[in-house]
């Protein structure tokens, strides 16, 4: 046991002891070693409420909050200090956001349904009371399995749970919770797999029911998804929480008449719901209904000014600009000491691009990388991790594994692979090829990185991937890729190839190669500080946890470039490359020849690209309904004062 270790533990005995001078005194003693130490920063919380110490007690609370700003503890313990201070209103707002990052913290729910029967709050006090309930008949294991999976140890959780599984193979929570541990994993078929099961022991049970939505949208199973919505939808068709996931599934499936249907049903019983004002504003934008969309989060925005998804989503137009009273209205929220988690987040990169529209490059950096360090911290992505991961592709898959799976694999040519960084213009090449006549533009589809999980094994710091391509039949390669292609058919339209535009795909070339050797694959390059700087100013909806921090994108930049000239070396010729700049420059030679390395015929219409009418849900979906422009080349320059780590972190 380290120090730190030993000295956290006489906190806890301290602590439990009721001696919390003692306790503090052990708690400070970690802190000064690493201020930042999570469980010091609680434990010192703690002891200094319980000392009455309670402007120290917020001190460490802020703190922690900082270093991790969903952990439900840290929020149920600023619930027991504001309760400690009389400040009931407070503690009610804690304790819900502690549950809501944490749903197995028995005490906030009872703290919560005590101060809101005090209150008069009857029909609360009894739904926070009734959670409490349901958290007490909870097996004590999966208690525990849900406070290991809110708190990050998802491989703790997941032995628990499956040891839990093995002497109670039916009990559908348990299902439920492995499920959602295999999700945050990336293990999605598995996870699909336990809710299905769940789902036929329980039918009745609406949480299974929607958790295997999720599960199937996750996969992109699309229609299936759909159908489990509208069989909810038929047990209550007035139910809003059953329309308006209907509402999402439908998007997805391309119905967007069906889903704008039902956002509007949602909307006449709830006329200011934001969620789903922001989420109707979401399809309209996918459909390129850009003015209606605007409308439809401003309207989220008047129903809740501080709902910071409407204003990201503005400025993640990238054509839309704010004006003076928006952006003092969003300052001012991003200003209150008690706006949510991720309402701060959005509001940060909103306010960054509101402030660089107007050339307050300064301003506008600091809200940038405010909103970068609170992901940060969130992620807790760790880059030397990634290096290290990338670094073992070259390590493993040479000239000799290819050699020796020469003429293996599936032989279908359809797919194209277009991959590479975010935001280095991959989506653009996409609209230009998908506007062929013989190629279907699809989605960032997840097959190649759902296999690539599967075949790392769960076990921590023994995965089998990519060790185990060594180790794989020609038979199994060939079933990997027809499996492939089998599953992403439910995405195509009919025409002969489909672009498959997942970025990370580039760290599994070699998989792609070895399981479906005629694919092609293009490399979208761009300028490495037009691309960093780009991916540092986007929010992604989940993963590219490397882009939130200068030093994080400019190391991930550098380990790609030098895969991907490891894949140039052990696979000469495989992988086209498409710089940026080259396509500004020249769209028509640039198409052309993309076009010759997938030996198709040149089409007019490609060049016209931005008349092509298809959903595109990435966060370039207007700009390549545009005609081709250089708005964003050399868009950091303005900011270069500030990005120093960026540079120190790229390739020279």
């Amino acid at each position: 046991m380290s120090n730190r270790d030993e000295t956290l533990a006489q906190t806890q005995k301290a602590l439990q002891a009721g001696n919390f001078g003692r306790g503090l005194q052990l708690a400070e003693q970690v802190l000064e070693d690493d201020p930042a130490d999570s469980d010091g920063l609680y434990m010192a919380a703690v002891a200094a409420r319980y000392l009455g110490r309670f402007a120290d007690a917020h001190t460490h609370l802020d703190a922690l909050h900082a270093v991790m700003p969903e952990y439900g503890r840290a929020w149920q313990e600023a619930g027991h200090l504001a309760r400690a201070q009389g400040q009931d209103t407070a503690a009610v707002g804690a304790y819900s956001r502690a549950t809501r990052f944490n749903p197995a913290l028995d005490a906030s729910w009872r703290a919560m349904a005590e101060l809101e029967n005090a209150a008069g709050r009857t029909a609360e006090a009894q739904a926070a009371m009734a959670q409490a309930e349901r958290i007490a008949r909870l097996p004590r294991e999966l208690v525990a399995v849900t406070h290991h999976l809110h708190e990050g140890r998802l491989l703790r959780a997941e032995e628990i749970c499956r040891h839990f599984l093995r002497a109670n193979p039916k009990n559908v929570e348990g299902m439920r919770l492995l499920a959602q541990i295999g999700i945050k994993l990336g293990i999605l078929d598995d996870a699909e797999f336990l809710l299905d099961s769940a789902k036929a022991f329980e039918p009745d049970n609406i949480q299974v029911r929607l958790d295997y939505i999720d599960a199937l949208r996750r996969r992109q199973k699309f229609e299936l998804a759909r159908s489990e919505a509208e069989a909810l939808y038929r047990r209550d068709p007035d139910s809003p929480l059953f329309q308006s996931h209907l509402a999402i599934e439908s998007m997805q499936t391309g119905n967007f008449q069906r889903a704008f249907e039902l956002f509007d049903s949602v909307l006449e019983k709830l006329p200011q719901d934001p969620a789903t004002l922001t989420s109707k504003g979401h399809a309209l934008k996918t459909t390129g209904a850009q003015e209606q969309a605007i409308a439809s989060y401003q309207a989220a925005i008047a129903a809740k000014p501080d709902h910071g998804d409407a204003w990201y989503a503005l400025a993640n137009l990238k054509t839309y600009r704010f004006t003076d009273d928006q952006i003092t209205a969003m300052r001012a929220e991003a200003e209150r000491t008690d706006l949510a988690f991720m309402d701060r987040v959005h509001l940060s990169f909103a306010l960054g691009k509101a402030l660089e529209d107007r050339e307050d490059f300064e301003a506008s950096f600091g809200y940038y990388e405010t909103g970068n360090t609170l992901k940060r911290a969130q992620t807790r992505y760790d880059a030397d991790t990634m290096s290290a991961e990338l670094a073992r592709q070259k390590d493993v898959c040479t000239r000799e594994l290819f050699d020796k799976h020469d003429g293996a694999g599936h032989d279908a040519p359809d797919p194209i692979f277009i991959l590479g960084l975010p935001r280095a213009g991959s989506t653009l090449l996409e609209q230009i090829l998908a506007s062929h006549s013989q190629i279907d533009g699809t989605l960032e589809l997840p097959n190649i990185l759902a296999l690539a999980h599967r075949l790392r094994g769960r076990k921590a710091g023994q995965s089998r991937y990519p060790g185990i391509l060594h180790d794989l039949t020609d038979e199994q390669l060939s079933a990997f890729g027809a499996k492939f292609i089998e599953d992403t058919r439910i995405h195509r339209q009919g025409a002969p190839y489909f672009i498959d535009k997942m970025p990370n795909n580039f760290r599994h070339i070699g998989l792609i190669h070895l399981i479906l050797p005629n694919a092609r694959i293009i490399d979208a390059r761009r300028d490495p500080m037009d691309c960093c700087f780009s991916g540092f100013k986007q929010l992604f909806a989940e993963g590219q946890e490397f882009t939130y921090g200068l030093t994080e994108v400019g190391q991930y930049y550098s380990d790609y470039v030098a895969l991907m000239d490891h894949w140039e070396e052990v696979l000469p010729g495989k992988v086209l490359r498409v710089q940026h700049e080259d396509v500004l420059d020249d769209l028509e030679g640039q198409t052309r020849r993309m076009l010759d390395y997938l030996a198709l015929p040149f089409e007019e219409q490609c060049l016209d690209f931005h008349k092509t009418r298809r959903a595109v849900r990435t966060a370039s979906s207007e700009q390549v309904r545009q005609p081709i422009n250089r708005s964003g080349q050399n868009a950091w320059k303005p900011y270069e004062p500030w990005l120093g780590p960026l540079k120190a972190a790229l390739p020279e």
